[in-house]
């Protein structure tokens, strides 16, 4: 059971002004969340479009050859993906669908933290805070909004 399970959900008991407050505090967490999946939708499509701006706003030298080919088919792809997965979950309000993006942004924050610590990478403490906090919020937008 998540955690975020056990937050109260608003029943036919409940006075009407406590269902409206939780009604708004739902559509403000869906805002949020698509806040969030525009934002890597942005980020992904400025690889294609600008490659070197989008580098420099993650702090990473625009590569040269078959390594910029790379960096902007993984990286672009890594952040337009995310962001369509975000839409997908909130379009179709199942639990998993927010599983999935969540679980992509927790493991590029684990592999920042495993290059940092045995690669001799910068650590890189807020990009960690974002896909922390992401994910997070996918997690509990989940347990919130999801309709099954």
């Amino acid at each position: 059971m998540c955690f975020f399970a056990i937050l109260p959900v608003p029943s036919a008991r409940w006075p009407t002004s406590i269902k409206q407050g939780i009604t708004r505090m739902n559509k403000l967490l869906q805002v949020l969340v698509v806040l969030a999946a525009l934002f890597f939708i942005v980020v992904g499509l400025r690889w294609a479009v600008d490659p070197a701006g989008a580098a420099a706003m993650l702090g990473m030298p625009l590569l040269e050859g078959a390594g910029r080919s790379s960096q902007m088919a993984d990286t672009g792809v890594f952040f337009l993906a995310t962001g369509m997965l975000i839409l997908t979950a909130v379009v179709t309000a199942r639990r998993s669908w927010y599983h999935v993006p969540a679980l992509i942004l927790f493991g590029a924050a684990i592999y920042r933290i495993v290059a940092w610590l045995f690669h001799d990478a910068a650590f890189v403490a807020d990009g960690i805070a974002v896909e922390v906090v992401v994910g997070s919020l996918l997690l509990f937008a989940g347990a919130r909004l999801a309709r099954e």
